[in-house]
Protein backbone atom coordinates (compact mmCIF):
# COMPACT_ATOMS: atom_id res chain seq x y z
CA UNK A 1 0.00 0.00 0.00
CA UNK A 2 1.25 3.32 -0.76
CA UNK A 3 1.61 5.76 2.24
CA UNK A 4 1.34 9.49 2.10
CA UNK A 5 3.27 11.35 3.97
CA UNK A 6 2.11 14.83 5.89
CA UNK A 7 4.45 17.19 7.40
CA UNK A 8 3.86 20.32 9.68
CA UNK A 9 6.54 22.60 11.22
CA UNK A 10 5.34 24.92 14.08
CA UNK A 11 6.92 27.35 15.95
CA UNK A 12 6.22 27.61 19.48
CA UNK A 13 6.99 30.74 22.07
CA UNK A 14 7.86 28.51 24.91
CA UNK A 15 10.48 26.40 26.18
CA UNK A 16 10.53 23.12 25.39
CA UNK A 17 10.26 21.05 28.61
CA UNK A 18 6.87 23.28 28.93
CA UNK A 19 5.64 22.42 25.13
CA UNK A 20 6.65 19.00 25.84
CA UNK A 21 4.82 18.46 29.38
CA UNK A 22 1.19 20.26 27.26
CA UNK A 23 1.58 17.67 24.76
CA UNK A 24 1.67 14.67 27.32
CA UNK A 25 -1.79 16.02 28.89
CA UNK A 26 -4.37 13.81 27.04
CA UNK A 27 -6.90 16.91 28.26
CA UNK A 28 -5.06 19.19 25.99
CA UNK A 29 -5.60 17.60 22.36
CA UNK A 30 -9.58 18.91 22.54
CA UNK A 31 -7.43 22.56 23.27
CA UNK A 32 -5.84 22.02 20.01
CA UNK A 33 -8.60 20.51 17.72
CA UNK A 34 -11.09 22.52 15.58
CA UNK A 35 -14.38 22.66 17.04
CA UNK A 36 -16.03 21.68 14.79
CA UNK A 37 -14.78 18.10 14.71
CA UNK A 38 -16.65 17.59 18.18
CA UNK A 39 -13.35 15.59 19.78
CA UNK A 40 -14.10 14.17 22.85
CA UNK A 41 -11.83 11.32 24.80
CA UNK A 42 -13.92 8.72 25.40
CA UNK A 43 -11.02 6.38 26.91
CA UNK A 44 -7.84 7.32 28.13
CA UNK A 45 -4.97 7.85 31.53
CA UNK A 46 -6.20 10.52 33.28
CA UNK A 47 -2.57 11.03 34.02
CA UNK A 48 0.22 12.43 31.41
CA UNK A 49 1.14 9.76 28.52
CA UNK A 50 3.78 7.36 28.54
CA UNK A 51 4.89 4.96 26.02
CA UNK A 52 2.17 2.12 25.74
CA UNK A 53 -0.94 4.47 26.53
CA UNK A 54 -3.85 4.38 24.31
CA UNK A 55 -6.66 6.74 23.76
CA UNK A 56 -9.74 6.11 22.07
CA UNK A 57 -11.83 10.00 20.82
CA UNK A 58 -15.00 9.93 19.23
CA UNK A 59 -15.13 13.31 16.51
CA UNK A 60 -16.96 13.94 13.23
CA UNK A 61 -15.41 14.17 9.94
CA UNK A 62 -16.64 15.63 7.02
CA UNK A 63 -20.21 15.45 9.45
CA UNK A 64 -19.58 11.73 10.26
CA UNK A 65 -19.52 10.36 13.43
CA UNK A 66 -16.21 8.33 14.05
CA UNK A 67 -13.84 6.57 16.64
CA UNK A 68 -10.40 6.33 16.94
CA UNK A 69 -8.42 4.50 19.02
CA UNK A 70 -4.17 5.35 19.16
CA UNK A 71 -1.48 4.01 21.33
CA UNK A 72 1.44 5.85 22.23
CA UNK A 73 4.00 3.94 20.28
CA UNK A 74 7.24 5.53 21.41
CA UNK A 75 8.04 7.85 23.79
CA UNK A 76 11.15 10.09 24.39
CA UNK A 77 10.28 12.33 27.19
CA UNK A 78 11.00 15.80 26.54
CA UNK A 79 11.98 14.77 22.45
CA UNK A 80 9.34 13.02 20.95
CA UNK A 81 6.83 10.41 20.90
CA UNK A 82 4.30 8.84 18.32
CA UNK A 83 0.91 8.03 18.13
CA UNK A 84 -0.42 4.89 15.76
CA UNK A 85 -3.74 4.41 15.08
CA UNK A 86 -5.20 0.96 16.34
CA UNK A 87 -8.64 1.66 15.20
CA UNK A 88 -10.32 4.70 13.02
CA UNK A 89 -10.65 5.77 9.53
CA UNK A 90 -7.08 5.28 7.62
CA UNK A 91 -5.67 2.02 6.80
CA UNK A 92 -2.40 3.30 8.40
CA UNK A 93 -1.75 6.26 10.49
CA UNK A 94 1.98 6.60 12.62
CA UNK A 95 1.91 10.09 13.47
CA UNK A 96 5.46 11.56 14.87
CA UNK A 97 5.43 14.88 17.17
CA UNK A 98 9.65 16.05 17.48
CA UNK A 99 10.55 18.79 19.71
CA UNK A 100 13.22 20.93 20.05
CA UNK A 101 14.76 24.21 20.88
CA UNK A 102 14.97 27.14 19.00
CA UNK A 103 16.24 30.97 19.90
CA UNK A 104 12.46 31.84 20.27
CA UNK A 105 11.38 28.63 22.25
CA UNK A 106 10.29 25.18 20.33
CA UNK A 107 9.86 23.92 17.25
CA UNK A 108 7.46 21.46 16.89
CA UNK A 109 7.61 19.31 14.02
CA UNK A 110 5.17 16.70 12.80
CA UNK A 111 5.09 13.73 10.86
CA UNK A 112 1.89 11.86 9.49
CA UNK A 113 2.59 8.89 7.84
CA UNK A 114 -0.81 7.59 6.30
CA UNK A 115 -2.43 5.02 4.22
CA UNK A 116 -6.31 5.85 3.25
CA UNK A 117 -8.63 2.63 2.87
CA UNK A 118 -9.63 1.28 -0.03
CA UNK A 119 -6.65 0.94 -2.01
CA UNK A 120 -6.16 2.97 -5.02
CA UNK A 121 -9.90 3.81 -5.44
CA UNK A 122 -9.47 5.67 -1.68
CA UNK A 123 -6.48 7.47 -3.20
CA UNK A 124 -8.15 8.20 -6.66
CA UNK A 125 -11.44 9.68 -4.60
CA UNK A 126 -10.46 10.98 -1.18
CA UNK A 127 -6.53 11.64 -1.33
CA UNK A 128 -7.23 15.48 -2.02
CA UNK A 129 -9.69 16.00 0.32
CA UNK A 130 -8.38 14.52 3.25
CA UNK A 131 -5.09 16.19 2.75
CA UNK A 132 -7.16 19.71 2.58
CA UNK A 133 -8.50 18.40 6.05
CA UNK A 134 -5.54 17.89 7.66
CA UNK A 135 -4.27 21.17 6.27
CA UNK A 136 -7.00 22.62 7.78
CA UNK A 137 -6.84 20.65 10.95
CA UNK A 138 -3.02 21.67 11.22
CA UNK A 139 -3.54 25.16 10.46
CA UNK A 140 -6.27 25.53 13.47
CA UNK A 141 -3.77 23.64 16.00
CA UNK A 142 -0.84 25.63 15.10
CA UNK A 143 -2.46 28.84 15.85
CA UNK A 144 -4.17 27.11 18.68
CA UNK A 145 -0.65 26.16 20.25
CA UNK A 146 0.97 29.43 19.88
CA UNK A 147 -2.61 31.75 21.10
CA UNK A 148 -2.05 28.90 24.48
CA UNK A 149 1.47 29.77 25.24
CA UNK A 150 1.17 33.34 24.19
CA UNK A 151 -1.91 33.85 26.93
CA UNK A 152 0.67 31.37 29.53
Amino acid sequence: MKRAVFERITQIPAPRDVVFRFFSEPSNLGRITPPQLRHRIVEGPSRPLREGDTIEYAFRMFGVPMRWRSRMASWRDGESFSDFQERGPFAYWLHTHTFSDTAGGTEMRDRIEYTLPFGWLGRLVAAPMVRRQLERIFDYRGEAVVRAFEKG
